[in-house]
């Protein structure tokens, strides 16, 4: 097998009917954080098929400040006035970007006004505030994705895709990382993060999330069973159970993931599934801000897979819009979350049990 040659003849966007629109969809961005003002709006001004004419935000003047820098944003809401209807004429969908446990009151006015949904993961805090979203969305018959920005990086999607084409063999282990030192980017000690009644967790539910996730896309199935440890060892960590944490996921077919996450660590992420034929490694994986790098490894040759590195929200903006545009299901809907959801409190349960855990 010609390893190179599997480099060529890879459409990162294979997912893409339509590249252009007279009529793009057009967001309101509910939370105006770092992310939405450095990430989110960033790459819709970059995008085709989307532009944000709305924001939302508990802070009026931080919203028309923010509103002021945009061009294409014509109204700056409180949360109330949002919930009120304020506005509802200038925006085709909202963005979600709220602690996870306020993201259910926001997709339920959203889903009153019939606008299409897109929400940043975790869905919730809980199993069922994550399930009452999806019953208001089906209750309004409204588009729901979960902002799972790893299902359209080039990057992920391309080691799928070798995956698919038995390159490594049979996918047998799965291991992901991702770690970060949390109070050295965001040095706030009383952070919603670190609020485990607003997070509902904070390693694995903010950022083991990742790998979990990520492993469900590349191997195609749902996670089996569920064994964890989770600790909180600094007193900034008291509120929540997870400083770090480490756990399995087994899988259909014999097949095993083991995922470590820490927001106390050296700031690292990767993804590698070894087959029984050779590895792939994605290695910077989950950060938007580092390149990503691809490795495949069969029969003593190793090799670096070239792929164009882009702004993962761009692509993330792109597909949720293109699926609104076409009338196309997106790949993360609400079930597809409250799997992530349910594993992840399973780790929780594995933890304080010492037992394993079987997802339903």
């Amino acid at each position: 097998m010609d390893l190179q040659a599997l480099a060529d003849d890879f459409d990162r966007r294979d997912w893409q009917e339509t590249t252009e629109t007279d009529d793009p969809v057009r967001f309101a961005m509910v939370g105006v954080g770092w992310w939405t003002r450095e990430q989110a709006m960033p790459a819709v001004v970059s995008a085709d098929l989307c532009e944000t004419t709305v924001l939302v935000s508990g802070d009026r003047a931080k919203a028309t400040d923010v509103a002021a820098t945009s061009e294409t944003v014509e109204h700056a809401l409180t949360y109330e006035e949002f919930h009120d209807g304020m506005a509802r004429d200038a925006y085709d969908a909202v963005y979600i970007v709220t602690p996870n446990a306020r993201h259910l009151p926001f997709v339920e006015t959203a889903a009153a006004l019939d606008k299409a949904i897109l929400c940043e993961k975790p869905m919730e805090a809980t199993i069922a505030r994550a399930e009452r979203i999806i019953e208001v969305c089906d209750e309004h018959d409204v588009m729901l994705m979960v902002a799972y920005r790893m299902h359209t990086e080039p990057a992920i999607r391309r080691a799928k895709e070798l995956i698919d084409q038995g390159v490594i063999g049979d996918p047998l282990f799965v291991h992901g990382n991702m770690t970060e030192p949390i109070l050295d980017l965001v040095p706030d000690p009383d952070q919603w993060r670190l609020d485990g009644e607003l997070s509902g967790g904070c390693a694995v539910m903010d950022i083991g999330l990742y790998p979990l996730n990520t492993s469900r896309f590349l191997l195609e199935e749902d996670p089996l069973r569920v064994r964890g440890t989770v600790a909180s060892v600094r007193e900034e960590f008291e509120d929540v159970p997870d400083e770090h944490g480490a756990f399995q996921l087994d899988y259909p077919g014999h097949v095993y993931a083991v995922c470590t996450a820490s927001q106390s660590a050296y700031s690292a992420s990767h993804i590698s599934v070894l087959g029984s034929d050779g590895r792939l490694r994605v290695e910077p994986a989950f950060y938007p801000w580092n390149d990503r790098a691809l490795t495949v490894s069969r029969g003593g040759t190793t090799v670096e897979i070239d792929f164009e590195q882009v702004d993962q929200m761009e692509e993330e903006f792109e597909y949720f819009s293109h699926c609104l545009l076409t009338e196309t299901a997106p790949y993360a809907d609400g079930e597809h979350g409250l799997v992530d959801i349910e594993a992840i409190k399973a780790v929780y349960d594995a933890s304080e049990s010492g037992k394993t855990v079987t997802l339903d």
